[in-house]
């Protein structure tokens, strides 16, 4: 990517707004010497001490205050502008100075950041010794480390991506930038330039995986280096512009004992789910958007023995194994000429080819969801997934339309079957109305009565009430009743606790 697209700007486009900027200085300039010039007893006078004068004349006792306000709010608004041209005027210096031997420098990357700070510092020092700007140590840095972000990050995004308490980052065009934290989301002081910078920050998280966004193709999925799930949205479907989510994940993968430190669940849950992973059931993990699905999913995936060989399946790569025999597999949308797709049905009747002991599938979302349940009817016990849902009883009806999906002509009753035999366990988490995330229902599907399956709760999240703060206080507890699958524990050696089952 040039020099010139990493900093969001052409040339040209630089040249004209520092320009513009300077035509506007001085056009206020000269408005300023002609009200000084004219008669003070004029309507039409347009210096503003002489209006303020006025002002406070007619009322002594109020307008001070006013006019002091204004001028604080004036003043931040000039240091703000002043910020934004200084930027542009190092980003055109940059380009126009920058040597060869520099240029390599950059093309480092972020191994090289300091390198690279220290250079952008000289040049910033070259345009304060040229021109008398005024900013503080604190702002000169602030200052630094954008710049350095717009050349070897997502420029704006950056400190956002660092900051280790946001757990999503929403972008609704380039002024507003939305942020999730503990649950909440919050509006940031985050801005771009226009939709065009917005457009550069989308080019460059997209390059990297040889995927695109334009007008043919206005959407797309994809992720960043660290896992991180990103969704873009580009006009004309987007009526505010391009739109952007990204769902950050911790830079260390969560334990069990994280959940359980989170409340999420309580111990006795996470040694039963332990030991259902250690069984080999097929486990189902249903929950709405932002639930923590794919969180848990990695935590249930961290119990498979290393001696397994894994397959995972997904649109765009986020679980993280800490195994080492795992082959991780990603679907890909079709390119420019239409042609080319592969989906996650076809990745997951390749995954059947290559001798896997567990198949974990991201997410199932339409006929796909076929080919995952005769997976685990035919020997590949064990196997994990996600599914969007409200409740276990919910997830099911999904299943089957996601079935039907695949384009055979199967009776219900035959679907029915065919879930209620690969399923055995279905775990259903939920974003609570303080934003914590909880598992709420751990259920067994035990098998058909007739035309209806059986479910079975074994465990369960009984909310008590709400406290002052808004937060969900209740509290964890088992349904007295055991499993059906407990000959599975004894024929894979996994020991359970024996009052595991109890009601409290």
């Amino acid at each position: 990517m040039s020099l010139l697209k990493r900093l969001g700007r052409t040339r040209e486009q630089a040249i004209e707004e520092v320009e513009r900027r300077g035509e506007k200085t001085q056009a206020e300039s000269g408005e300023k010497r002609t009200g000084n010039v004219n008669r003070k007893g004029d309507a039409w006078q347009t210096e503003e001490t002489d209006t303020y004068s006025r002002l406070i004349e007619k009322t002594p006792s109020t307008q001070p205050q006013m006019a002091s306000a204004f001028a604080a709010r004036r003043s931040a608004i000039v240091q703000i502008d002043q910020i934004q041209e200084l930027r542009l005027a190092i980003h055109r210096r940059i380009v126009d100075e920058m040597t060869v031997a520099e240029q390599q420098l950059i093309a480092q990357g972020k191994e090289a950041r300091e390198q690279i700070k220290n250079l952008i510092s000289t040049y910033f020092e070259r345009e304060m010794a040229t021109n008398n700007y005024s900013l503080s140590r604190a702002e000169r840095m602030a200052l630094v480390d954008d710049i350095c972000d717009e050349l070897l990050g997502l420029g704006p995004l950056e400190p956002l991506l660092k900051d280790g308490s946001i757990t999503e980052i929403m972008v609704n065009g380039p002024q507003d930038v939305f942020i999730e934290r503990d649950g909440k989301l919050l509006l940031s002081d985050t801005r771009f330039y226009d939709d065009a910078h917005l457009m550069n920050i989308i080019e460059r998280i997209l390059a990297p995986l040889g995927r695109r966004v334009d007008e043919a193709s206005p959407l797309v999925d994809a992720r960043l280096a660290d896992g991180s799930r990103v969704n873009i949205i580009i006009p004309p479907l987007s009526l505010i512009g391009p739109a952007v989510t990204i769902r950050k994940f911790s830079q260390t993968a969560l334990s069990v004992e994280n959940l359980v430190g989170y409340g999420t669940l309580s111990e006795n849950m996470a040694v039963f789910l332990e030991g259902c992973v250690k069984a080999r059931l097929n486990i189902l993990v249903a929950g709405g958007t932002g639930s923590g699905k794919t969180t848990t999913l990695n935590v249930l995936s961290s119990f498979i023995p290393a001696t397994e060989r894994i397959v995972t399946i997904e649109d765009a790569a986020e679980l993280r194994l800490q195994q080492r025999h795992v082959v991780t597999l990603e679907s890909r949308p079709a390119n420019i000429e239409g042609t080319g797709a592969v989906t996650i049905r076809d990745l997951v009747r390749n995954a059947l080819r290559m001798r896997p002991d567990r198949i974990i599938v991201g997410e199932v979302r339409s006929g796909e969801a076929l080919d995952m349940l005769q997976a685990m009817n035919t020997g590949h016990d064990g196997s994990l997934t996600t599914a969007h849902a409200n409740s276990p009883r919910d997830v099911l009806s999904r299943l089957e339309t996601m079935t039907l999906m695949a384009g055979m002509e199967l009776p219900v009753r035959a679907v029915r079957t065919q879930i209620s035999s690969a399923i055995n366990l279905i775990i259903q988490q939920s974003r609570l109305q303080d934003g914590s995330r909880k598992i709420t229902h751990i259920t067994e599907v035990q098998g058909m009565d007739g035309d209806t399956i059986i479910l079975q709760e074994l465990f369960r999240y009984v909310q008590d009430y709400l406290d002052d703060h808004g937060r969900s206080v209740g509290h964890f507890e088992a349904t007295g009743l055991q499993p059906n699958f407990m000959e599975k524990f004894r024929i894979n050696g996994v020991q359970l606790p024996a009052n595991i089952f109890s009601k409290d």
